[in-house]
């Protein structure tokens, strides 16, 4: 296996984190709505995206599904829908006098499927029953099953950048997630353009010593590295203040999205926006410090090899993260049990990005399953996580687990 291969297996690893937090290289556009292909028209105020959540004016939204309001509290609202009344749990937000709603809990209630088109960054309202384009059969994806002293567990193997492609879910993601009474994830993406956050990508991803990322990198990669930036549109010199392993995640998201790849359609946050929905916890297995510091602790040696390796493959990197995807919606376990096993051509990069990472999340999983209180979890990692030797299925099963592949 080709190293550069790990630079896209890391997109069912922690890629996603990175992807969210990497300094923008532009403004997003707005977003848009649109019912059964209509597209709704606001004026006041517009639809927003906060903390991974598309939120939208309430009153011209109900309007365009043809919907009455008629009342609203700080944490409801009701409306008539085709002659029937219905009731929304959410809490409302107040921005510039406009009361706005996440628009998944919205159109679910109203009886319409949510669809994201990311190429046109438009959300997709659809009449149950009806025919679209929008809406297409996603894949089969990871999913296992523990069961133990009365609690269940479902591990659930995420690509932390996706399209629409990849939904709607199988019936049984979406069964399991009904039912559970917590959402664990790696790190809460949605989270990942949070000041704070923001703060630590720039204290640990770029040089506080007056140096820059010509000081600490070959000549030749460096001259390469510009080159590529050039090609993009920007100047060869735009990621100086920032350290090998931000500027290789950079290219990698710039690659991915060429492929129609984002961490904004990614199957944590899918699931995350929907914990919120539903307003049930979500608990991190790791943090933003554990995951950035771990990047930030590679060798110097291993951060110039594995941009190197990211400029020297850069245009074959779009083919292959397509390629990944098909492996995630095919959930062919022996093509991700292969990819993973890439890691192993590199004892730093393996240990760090699996084995550690992997011990640390299996006991925390272990936990979940002993404590006796009847509880169901729900845990998206990376799916390169999940198999092989040091993987969590087999750590579980070292653990007298049954992992049931579903």
């Amino acid at each position: 296996m080709k190293q550069w291969k790990r630079v896209l297996l890391s997109l069912t690893l922690s890629a996603g984190l990175l992807a969210s937090a990497v300094p923008a290289m532009a403004a997003p556009p707005d977003t848009a709505v649109k019912v059964d292909n209509q597209a709704v028209k606001y004026t006041a105020g517009a639809p927003i995206v906060e903390k991974g959540t598309t939120l939208v004016p309430l009153r011209t939204t109900l309007d365009a599904l043809d919907a009455k309001l008629t009342s609203t509290t700080d944490d409801s609202i009701t409306a008539v829908v085709n002659g029937r009344t219905i009731t929304l749990k959410s809490k409302l937000v107040r921005i510039n006098g406009v009361t706005y709603a996440p628009i998944r809990i919205v159109g679910d209630a109203a009886g319409y499927e949510v669809r994201w088109d990311k190429a046109a960054r438009t959300v997709l309202l659809v009449s149950k029953g009806g025919s679209t384009e929008a809406v297409q059969t996603g894949g089969r994806g990871f999913m296992w099953e523990v069961q133990h002293n009365g609690n269940t567990v479902y591990l659930v193997g995420s690509m932390h950048v996706a399209d629409k492609s990849f939904y709607p879910l199988r019936p049984e993601f979406e069964e399991a997630f009904a039912e559970a009474d917590y959402l664990s994830v790696e790190v809460d993406v949605s989270k990942a353009a949070d000041e704070e956050q923001q703060k630590l990508v720039l204290s640990l991803g770029s040089y506080q010593d007056g140096t820059t990322l010509k000081d600490h990198i070959s000549s030749e990669t460096y001259s390469k590295l510009g080159d590529i930036l050039k090609k993009a549109g920007l100047e060869p010199n735009a990621l100086d203040a920032y350290k090998p392993w931000v500027v290789e995640s950079t290219l990698a998201t710039l690659k991915t999205s060429t492929a129609g790849l984002e961490a904004s359609s990614g199957v944590d946050l899918y699931f995350i926006q929907k914990a919120v929905e539903r307003k049930i916890p979500v608990i991190e297995l790791e943090s933003y410090q554990s995951q950035l510091g771990m990047f930030d602790n590679f060798s110097k040696e291993l951060q110039e090899k594995t941009l190197k390796s990211t400029i020297e493959n850069f245009d074959a990197l779009d083919n292959s993260s397509s390629q990944m995807a098909e492996m995630w919606k095919t959930g062919n376990d022996e093509q991700l049990l292969e990819l993973t096993k890439s890691f192993s051509t590199d004892e730093e990069y393996n240990k760090a990005m699996l084995t550690d990472r992997n011990i640390g999340m299996a006991d925390k999983i272990d936990g979940y399953l002993k404590n006796g209180k009847g509880e169901e979890y729900f845990i998206v990692v990376g799916a390169a996580h999940y198999l092989g030797e040091h993987g969590i299925v087999k750590l579980l099963e070292d653990k007298g687990y049954t992992v049931d592949r579903k």
